[in-house]
């Protein structure tokens, strides 16, 4: 169990439980280790075992502990960076590849929730980026724009249209994105986790991984009383990473999100307030994000740590902001909070890292890790499997690198993020 209120909130509370699972107590051997138990550790399992690999996925607390258990939900195509900008960022062909990868990743989250019957209240009726203002708007309008020319299915709303969908007149527009849509995280991993073990994949918790060392030919895993000895090893951490998992960890620079749930709202309210179950977030720099669950709550973050001062100013921001969004709700209050941190890399791209001879992860989501996750996964279990070799991956071969000043950023990103919200929607 996830006992944290403050780490899982809602989605523990509401999520089916995960398959029954306990530390490794003894030695095994497999063809892959993977370290994590999460989105990208728990899709690489499936695909590899639906392709007669023996797997053992090594978690260090419970599966979905990290961030898929704890974000909002949305499930994304692409990423924060314009279409445009990738090849730039990451030349040819990797530019090309990640964007069509990324583009199709809600659809593939769709299909394997299809194919294995995972109970996660998804809604397949898009998201919607909301303009803040004419510079929102103009920076939506020249995403759709990128994305058009592309052919994906995402359309330029106005003012009247995004009000009708979202219940609130205070944007200047929105980008509906009909590839993308909603889940409960957790469900959606824990559904993950019984797929892959009905498909043979060995599951331990609370087998936190200390070291791994060339044995032979292959390797071997020290985790708690067992170890594992494969043939490859996936690190699967990204931002809750320890172990051999922190220098993902480090490289990254870790923005805490909260999210608050209301209490199941009137059918009057639902019926006005984002009816079509759209995701929602807007354009400004300390965004905010709002979605409905299959009870009705509304689910409401935005950037801060629910800790320390955050405790009180967060919730205070959060129900002002609501009053001014939506006044047909009047006085709210939050059934569950919760929190947790995304790991942002120095350009908002992901990154793909051979540690060492058959030793490889992805990391670096920067927020958007259910499609992403998801994909990368069953990408890492095509190289494996000699599907892709390391030329034809989506992102090329990066070392790690700690980004400069680390803490210093990431102490500025809470501390900044009380200052605006103590401040916001007062004057």
């Amino acid at each position: 169990m996830l006992d944290d209120a403050r780490s899982h909130g809602l989605w523990e509370k509401t999520a089916p439980a995960a398959p029954v699972t306990g530390p490794l107590e003894t030695d095994i051997i497999a063809d892959v280790a993977i370290i994590g138990g999460g989105f990208t550790g728990l899709s690489a399992a499936l695909h590899l075992a639906e392709k007669a690999r023996k797997v053992v996925v090594l978690e260090g607390a419970e599966i979905g502990f990290g961030g898929s258990g704890r974000n909002v939900g949305l499930i994304n195509a692409g990423m924060w960076v314009m279409p445009d900008d990738l090849p730039g960022e990451l030349g040819q062909p990797h530019g090309e590849r990640l964007l069509q990868l990324l583009g199709d990743g809600p659809r593939a989250v769709m299909d394997i929730i299809d194919k294995h019957g995972i109970a996660c209240e998804l809604e397949r009726n898009g998201t919607l980026h909301c303009a803040v203002g004419t510079a929102g708007l103009a920076e939506i309008a020249e995403r759709a724009r990128q994305w058009q020319k592309r052919g994906a299915p995402v359309t330029l709303l106005d003012a009247a249209e995004t009000a009708r969908r979202t219940g609130t007149e205070a944007y200047a527009g929105s980008l509906l994105d009909m590839r993308a849509g909603t889940l409960q995280p957790l469900a959606y991993v824990r559904g993950l986790a019984h797929a892959a073990v009905r498909a043979g994949v060995t599951l331990h918790t609370q087998s936190r991984v200390s070291s791994y060392t060339l044995e032979g030919s292959g390797w071997k895993l020290s985790a708690g009383r067992g170890a594992v000895v494969a043939d490859w090893i996936v690190v699967a951490t990204d931002a809750y990473g320890a172990g051999p998992g922190d220098a993902v960890r480090r490289e990254q620079t870790l923005l805490p999100y909260f999210n608050l749930a209301t209490q199941p709202l009137a059918p009057h309210l639902c019926a006005s307030i984002l009816p079509g179950r759209e995701g929602a977030w807007d354009t400004k720099e300390i965004l905010s994000s709002f979605r409905m669950d299959h009870a009705g709550r509304l689910v409401f973050g935005s950037v801060g740590a629910l800790r320390n001062t955050g405790t009180a100013i967060h919730p205070a921001w959060a129900k002002r902001s609501l009053a001014r969004l939506f006044p047909q709700l009047g006085s709210v209050d939050f059934e569950y909070q919760w929190y947790g941190k995304i790991g942002m890399t120095e350009n908002a791209l992901p990154r793909f890292h051979r540690f060492d001879r058959n030793v490889v992860g992805f990391s670096g989501y920067n927020g958007r890790g259910i499609a992403p996750g998801t994909v990368f996964g069953r990408t890492l279990a095509q190289h494996i499997l000699g599907e892709l070799g390391e030329a034809d991956l989506p992102l090329p071969v990066t070392e790690l690198q700690a980004p400069a000043f680390r803490r210093v950023k990431e102490a500025y990103y809470e501390a900044g993020a009380q200052i605006a919200h103590l401040t916001g929607e007062r004057f």
